[in-house]
């Protein structure tokens, strides 16, 4: 499948035209600065498959990013030939997006929840021209591969690297562990970083408009339009 046709294959439903990264709000300078997102081995190398019990600032250049807290997966998730180290790691090498407006809805009502402090951010992207930009380093899962299940042993399939489909496999790789079914994909990683992001970028949803810098002031939406009543 060609790259256009790949990324035409997935964004195809009306659900399905935008990727959404959620973020911290204090973030936001770094990222506008750097136009880029970037993995969490990209600024923090030195502790790739560590598990971040709470989330950490570390100073990339100038910039200061806080990276999230590793959620305790349980080892009965685990498929016996991967470790949860081997398996953080992996994680920790990509950036991560939800095709969905409901995923996204979801992770930002569990952070609220669990951090009601805290200032969250949404970034939105135009899903055809980014992924199409970024063919080679994009992978699929259908599940949320960060995740702890409360009931492990209830899950039908365990986490390991093979959840992850390269792009250019999609629908030419068919098993119960990989999206088949554009409608199947839960999330959309990108290997290391993701450059250009002002060329795709559809909205910046925030709490506080202030919380945007000037650059991207022209994308600023409100955080409440996420919220699920409003899209009944």
């Amino acid at each position: 499948m060609s790259e256009e046709g790949a990324a035409a294959a997935i964004t195809k439903a009306k659900g399905r035209k935008s990727l959404f990264h959620f973020t911290r709000a204090g973030n936001l300078p770094s990222i506008v600065a750097m136009d880029a997102l970037l993995a969490s081995s990209q600024v923090r190398p030195q502790q790739a498959g560590q598990r971040r019990l709470k989330p950490v600032q570390v100073m990339h250049g100038k910039q200061a990013i806080t990276i999230n807290a590793h959620l305790a997966i349980p080892e009965q998730m685990m498929d016996a030939a991967v470790t949860l180290e081997q398996f953080r790691a992996y994680l920790d090498q990509h950036v991560f997006f939800w095709p969905t407006i409901r995923d996204c809805q979801k992770m930002l009502a569990t952070y609220s929840r669990r951090e009601p402090e805290s200032k969250f951010a949404v970034l939105e992207f135009d899903a055809f021209p980014f992924i199409t930009a970024n063919y080679d380093a994009v992978k699929l899962t259908k599940y949320d591969s960060g995740s702890a299940p409360r009931y492990p042993n209830r899950c039908l399939y365990r986490k390991s690297m093979q959840m992850f489909l390269p792009l250019g496999m999609f629908r030419r790789t068919l098993n119960t562990v990989v999206p088949v079914q554009a409608s199947e994909i839960q999330e959309v990683l990108i290997e290391q970083r993701v450059d250009d992001l002002s060329a795709y970028l559809r909205a910046v949803y925030v709490d506080d408009h202030r919380e945007v810098p000037e650059r991207w002031q022209k994308f600023v939406q409100p955080l409440m339009k996420l919220q699920p009543q409003t899209h009944l």
